[in-house]
């Protein structure tokens, strides 16, 4: 004689171990998110000290050639020129020359995702962070490249 009721095991997910996964994606997400998108700023940072040092190399070598940091033939115009000031994908790069020549200080600005942050190089090798998004620390003394000011 066979037996009509024959009991199979239900499948599937009930509905709170499906709300146990989407709290725990949802907590993960939370964390992984913003330190996500601290390091895709960290890795930008370099693209502008990286040129500010080349263009502070620039600068040096032009001074011991001409023994001032102005291009040829102006009083105004930084010895990189415009030529060399142009925009990276996430800084836009300037220069200001005293008006003795001894001095100048070359800025790196940032640009779209990187606004806020503010780079500077002078002819002493002085580096300084003066301006940067909120819950960044600026600095007069270094280059900041994390949060909390660690240079």
């Amino acid at each position: 004689m066979k037996t009509l009721c024959t009991h199979r095991p239900e499948r599937g997910f009930t509905l709170i171990e499906v709300m146990i996964v989407v709290a725990v994606i949802g907590i993960l997400s939370a964390i992984a998110l913003p330190a996500y998108t601290d390091y895709i700023i960290r890795g930008r940072i370099p693209e502008a000290t990286a040129n500010l040092a080349t263009k502070q190399v620039k600068m040096e070598q032009w001074f011991q050639d001409n023994k001032n940091y102005y291009a040829t033939g102006t009083t105004s115009t930084c010895a990189i020129g415009a030529s060399d000031t142009t925009s990276s994908k996430y800084f836009s790069f300037s220069c200001v020359v005293s008006s003795t020549a001894a001095t100048y200080t070359v800025t790196a600005t940032g640009t779209g995702s990187m606004n806020g942050f503010v780079y500077t190089v002078t002819q002493d090798g002085s580096k300084a962070t003066p301006g940067v998004p909120a819950k960044w620390t600026s600095s007069t003394n270094c280059w900041i490249t994390k949060k909390g000011g660690v240079c």
